[in-house]
């Protein structure tokens, strides 16, 4: 395609820039105007030019060259390279005109740094080439031009021109240098977050893949006691119609645990899981040696114990909540003092409460702790948030917060009866001194 030549060539020329930077740089383009005009304009560089052509034509060298450098700075970071250009053709200008150094000169270093902050790979080399040869023209044209009287160099004068041209060199070098760096350093900061970005996509990735993986798994085990139920129920129904009543109960049953399993799979999202198995009650051992080996007095009371199998989400979602809450007695507590966890299995809910005394200074905070379930990576939780959500995925609530310098966690978790199997009434919840206050 022809236009996709042009195109490309432009692109390479102009960078994408805000408006509002393009404003900057012509408003500081406008000041060094106003101050570079009136100086150059003062300067007559010929004796007697002024009688000859009079004063409005002497002037105008000097504006031209002021105008000149001052638009190189109009567009240094739109166009770096025509800008490089552009402040070079300035001092070019100047020569030919026989005038001597000025502060326009200072446009020259300001491009050289944005030549090499901004510039391609090309106008970064040209920058510096262009600093060294400019030096050495630069240095010439003192000793040598119109300047100088017409004198040449001499072997006193020589030692003097190597001084200033070793100074043009290293002022010169020292702009492109600054440019350079200020373009390493934002080089790296970009290759940063482009790896940030790459492992982002990557976990997201895995993660998606895991939860495609468990919503497998649930909705296939969920729909074939669905299927063998319904299967059982139309075959049975005219021998025995009273069956169909208990098979419509397990498949009701059995859709509403899949939908609330599925709706805390897709909120997962939010977490990074480990890959495998998810943790259920019986990881919650491993959890507490883990807790043990660190050196804290653990605890633990489960009265009464749980009845038959509860749901998968909520055995993840007790896990992950005693998992947080000892993880963040690890890190905040008082190593010194028992930290203590208490279950309550009741025929409707299960009651979760972690106590810990807070540290009274800040120290080393402990490594997360790790799933208990085999392959399981360090999770990254999300604090009190992580186990409120937790808890609602299920239609439970957490209750967490400092009494004096008790730190407690509190959750009430909803247990859904199992199909065909009577409620039970409540227990006492003053047997326990982890009930949670009721909102």
């Amino acid at each position: 395609m022809p236009g996709s030549g042009e195109a490309h060539s432009v692109g390479r020329v102009f960078r994408a820039l805000p408006v509002r930077s393009v404003v900057i740089d012509i408003v500081i383009a406008v000041g060094f105007l106003a101050i570079a005009l009136p100086v150059e304009v003062q300067i007559v560089p010929w004796a007697g030019l002024e009688q000859r052509v009079g004063t409005t034509l002497a002037a105008v060298p000097g504006i031209a060259v002021a105008f000149v450098f001052a638009g190189s700075l109009a567009f240094r970071r739109l166009a770096p390279g025509l800008a490089l250009g552009a402040a070079w053709a300035g001092a070019v200008l100047q020569m030919g005109f026989g005038r001597p150094p000025s502060f326009s000169d200072a446009a020259v270093f300001a491009v050289l740094y944005t030549a090499a902050a901004y510039g391609t790979r090309q106008v970064f080399w040209t920058g510096l080439g262009s600093a060294i040869a400019g030096a050495g023209i630069g240095t010439v044209y003192l000793f040598v031009g119109p300047l100088s009287g017409g004198a040449a160099v001499s072997w006193e004068t020589l030692p003097v021109a190597a001084i200033v041209l070793v100074a043009a060199v290293f002022a010169l070098g020292l702009s492109w240098t600054i440019g350079a760096l200020v373009r390493t350093s934002r080089r790296a900061r970009e290759t940063r977050q482009e790896r940030e970005v790459a492992r982002a996509e990557t976990a997201a990735e895995a993660e998606r893949v895991r939860i495609a993986r468990d919503m497998h798994d649930v909705v296939a085990h969920s729909l074939a006691v669905v299927i063998a139920q319904a299967d059982g129920a139309r075959y049975a129904a005219a021998a025995d119609p009273a069956a169909a009543p208990a098979a419509l109960a397990t498949i009701s049953a059995t859709a509403r645990d899949a939908l609330a399993d599925v709706r805390l799979l897709l909120t997962q999202l939010r977490h990074s899981q480990s890959e495998g198995p998810q943790p259920t009650l019986a990881d919650l051992e491993g959890l507490y040696a883990q807790v043990r080996e660190a050196g804290v007095d653990l605890r633990v009371d489960v009265d009464p114990m749980p009845i038959g199998d509860p749901p998968a989400g909520v055995q993840l979602a007790v896990f992950r909540i005693v998992q947080e809450a000892l993880t963040n007695a690890l890190r905040h507590g008082d190593h010194s003092s028992p930290v203590e966890v208490g279950l309550r299995w009741l025929p409707e809910r299960v009651e979760v409460g972690i106590e810990n005394v807070v540290a009274p200074a800040a120290s080393a905070p402990a490594p997360a702790l790790t799933d208990a379930a085999p392959g399981g990576d360090l999770p990254r939780g999300h604090g009190l948030i992580g186990m409120r959500e937790r808890a609602q995925l299920v239609g439970g609530k957490v209750d967490a917060g400092a009494d004096g310098p008790v730190f407690r966690v509190r959750a009430v978790i909803p247990v859904p009866p199992a199909p065909g199997s009577p409620s039970s009434a409540p227990g006492d919840p003053s047997r326990s001194p982890f009930t949670p206050e009721e909102s």
